[in-house]
């Protein structure tokens, strides 16, 4: 949760702290000594003590909320990958408490009100009582009645690496199910990417599997490969007829469109599962992104290591190659990004891009500029000449996981934890349209040659949205829990 949240709801759970004790304060006979000697004698009392009560745990909350005690469920954690073999080590945080200390201050403040303008305190009867006035032979007031639930409007966003939660009522008999289909993924979609000739879609999944689509014919074609542990990307490679494809076991395999049969396999041994994959236009250099920080240079001609980069103190999760094929940019969740000459090996620039971990990296066309997509919940546009941001793409509520650029350069679109992908005008920065399955978290997207938006996310199917905006339909569903 963004710091800067926190310290606002702790100055707003602070004020309704200061507001009860207040409001205790005038409350009639609060002063008094056998109120004091004996605070649950009568109605009275119970309500001095229910509102020093409210005024201490507000104040407590308030605390907490400061000094950052209370965070949610992160769609990002700095060091704590989202998937895979180390996703254990991700804080889930302390949604349930910080929901109490959320709750908590909203009821304390209906009961100001209840208190202050329910229909039980007599006309022009003022909060103070004069001094020295007994109360002990008042009518005791009616007592209020806290809420069977909290408000619908939430004040802090709901998590984001589980799909949104389930309404208290069941959905209508007349709702459909979600589609599945036998041969779907089994697990979250977490990429995707459309073939030259823009008939064929490939995905990726945490099911570990690599599989191949035909999007005119709305078919499977083939498994393509499986890897032992998650698949995290598979690309299409320049001459049309093989793949390249990587995962957290570690391992680029190249294999053959056809059958799937695999050509070679690069292995990165002690640098740790690939996170990210991108390739050369050519066809004759990758470069992979690491859990270990390391970004690695490789020939796939000739099956080898060029280079091996290291530089990134964090996993990195986003990787792209320049137009030209000269270049590199690398992301890691720290928000690092850097700049690399692949052919030479060296580095070119360092810069602190993102507040939180980068995912997504795009060179447009001009190699010139690059876009970047974050855990700060941003997508930004830089200028590789002076490594300065151009312009800022905001709109999103959770982690920008991936994004793709058109193929004329003039759209961008963005896949989030926010459970919506939006496409977004690259010359002015505006949103163009947004796209809610209502399912979860999107993890992947990809433009189809119609330049109509694929998505793939946590329910495990791949959706293709119109490209002016609209409601989407189910391309390829996923396969039956």
């Amino acid at each position: 949760m963004n710091r800067s949240v926190d310290r606002l709801l702790a100055f707003l759970v602070l004020a309704v702290a200061l507001a009860c004790l207040a409001h205790a304060y005038l409350l009639p006979g609060t002063f008094a000594l056998s109120r004091l000697a004996h605070p649950l004698a009568d109605a009275a009392s119970l309500r001095l003590v229910a509102f020093l009560a409210a005024a201490l745990v507000c104040a407590l909350g308030a605390l907490l909320f400061w000094q950052g005690l209370l965070p949610g469920r992160p769609g990002h954690q700095r060091g704590a990958p989202l998937f895979g073999r180390a996703a254990e080590v991700q804080d889930a945080g302390r949604p349930r408490l910080r929901r109490v200390f959320l709750v908590l201050p909203m009821l304390a403040v209906l009961a100001l009100l209840a208190d202050q303008f329910g229909p039980w305190r007599p006309r022009g009867e003022v909060p103070a009582e004069p001094k020295g006035q007994d109360v002990a032979d008042a009518p005791p007031p009616a007592p209020v009645a806290a809420p069977e639930e909290p408000p619908k409007t939430a004040l802090a966003p709901a998590p984001e690496v589980a799909p949104p939660p389930q309404t208290v009522a069941p959905p209508p008999p007349s709702a459909p199910p979600q589609p599945t289909q036998p041969d779907g993924h089994r697990d979250a979609v977490v990429w995707l990417a459309v073939s030259a000739d823009g008939h064929e879609v490939m995905s990726a999944s945490t099911d570990r599997m690599i599989k191949l689509w035909d999007i005119d014919g709305k078919r499977l074609i083939r498994d393509l490969g499986i890897h032992k542990d998650m698949a995290r990307t598979a690309l299409f490679m320049p001459d049309g007829k093989r793949a390249l494809t990587a995962g957290d076991d570690g391992e680029i395999v190249l294999r053959q469109l056809s059958d799937g049969a695999v050509l070679h396999v690069f292995s990165s041994g002690q640098n740790g599962g690939v996170r990210n994959l991108a390739i050369s236009p050519d066809g004759r250099l990758a470069v992979s992104g690491h859990d270990t920080g390391s970004v690695i240079v490789w020939d796939i001609d000739k099956g080898s290591v060029l280079h091996v980069l290291p530089g990134h103190d964090w996993s990195v999760s986003a990787v792209a190659v320049s137009p030209d094929g000269t270049r590199a940019i690398s992301g890691s969740i720290d928000g690092e990004l850097k700049l690399w000459d692949i052919v030479s090996g060296k580095q070119l620039r360092s810069w602190h891009g993102h507040e939180q971990g980068t995912y997504g990296a795009v060179f447009t066309a001009d190699g010139r500029h690059a876009v970047t997509g974050s855990g700060d919940y941003t997508i930004k546009l830089w200028d590789l000449d002076t490594f300065k941001e151009v312009r800022r793409f905001e709109g999103h509520s959770g982690t920008v996981y991936e994004i793709a650029l058109s193929s004329d350069g003039k759209r961008l679109a963005s896949v989030s934890l926010d459970g919506t992908a939006r496409l977004w005008n690259m010359d002015t920065g505006d949103q163009i349209a947004e796209f809610d399955p209502g399912t979860g978290p999107l993890y992947s997207v990809a433009f189809a040659a119609d330049g109509t938006l694929l998505t793939g996310g946590y329910d495990r199917t791949i959706r293709d949205w119109p490209g002016a905006g609209g409601d989407g339909v189910v391309l390829f569903a996923g396969a039956p829990e």
